[in-house]
């Protein structure tokens, strides 16, 4: 059995980014968010295996720039569905029992640390769930129905989810049998499946501010000032 998987969710189409171009395919610096996204992991030496679980549509584009790159530890490619949660669902069960741990990460979260990376896999050695996360700097207020303020939550005790989130495979693949059996669909993200069900304690671990999704066309710019500010400093 190997030790640690990656699944890698690369089932987006840019949409929100008003592009034709899927944001996974567009170009930071001298290679696509995809690419940087896979080198964080293709190149810590915690890391065994990697799946990408893409957009049929971009299955083809997918593959060939794993094959042109070689990227070594790329041993699946996987055709993701129509959430993010059927996406995650098909990358953990394509796994099997070959795994002991799984990191289920978004594509275009392309910053991640190899200090994030190594945390999560340390604190798996006692947890069977992890999530990373920041702290918010803004205050945040849940509304109801008519737009109005319901609640103002302590804004000590609430954080802003990144990923990777981290499982022990046997306990997340439960988690989504559950959530089959239960009709439970559009979970924005594992660590929900979990808690819903209760099936483990989540222990979270300190994200990065650098650790950005780019989502909104302003973040590419963002994305390109992170390089151009690393590349100073080096």
């Amino acid at each position: 059995m190997r030790e640690n998987l990656v699944i890698i969710l690369a089932g987006g189409i840019g949409s929100r980014l008003g592009d034709e171009t899927p944001k996974q395919f567009l170009k930071i610096a001298d290679k696509s968010i995809i690419e940087s996204t896979i080198e964080k992991f293709e190149f810590h030496h915690m890391i065994d295996h990697i799946f990408i679980v893409t957009n049929p549509e971009y299955y083809d584009q997918t593959s060939e720039i794993i094959n042109i790159r070689d990227f070594k530890k790329v041993k699946k490619v996987l055709k993701g569905g129509k959430t993010r949660q059927e996406s995650s669902r098909i990358g953990v069960f394509s796994a099997g029992n070959d795994y002991r741990n799984v990191l289920i990460h978004d594509v275009v979260r392309p910053f991640i640390s190899k200090e994030i990376i190594e945390n999560v896999l340390k604190k798996l050695d006692i947890y069977s769930a992890v999530n990373v996360a920041i702290h918010s700097n803004d205050t945040i207020i849940e509304i109801d129905e008519k737009n109005l303020v319901k609640k103002i939550p302590d804004r000590k005790f609430l954080r802003r989810v990144q990923t990777p989130q981290a499982f022990k495979l046997s306990l997340i693949q439960k988690a989504h049998k559950l959530a089959i059996e239960n009709n439970i669909e559009n979970a924005t993200d594992d660590c929900y499946l979990v808690l819903k069900f209760k099936l483990s304690d989540i222990y979270v671990i300190n994200g990065s501010e650098f650790n950005i999704k780019i989502t909104h066309p302003v973040d590419i710019n963002i994305a390109r000032e992170i390089i151009k500010n690393k590349k100073k400093r080096v």
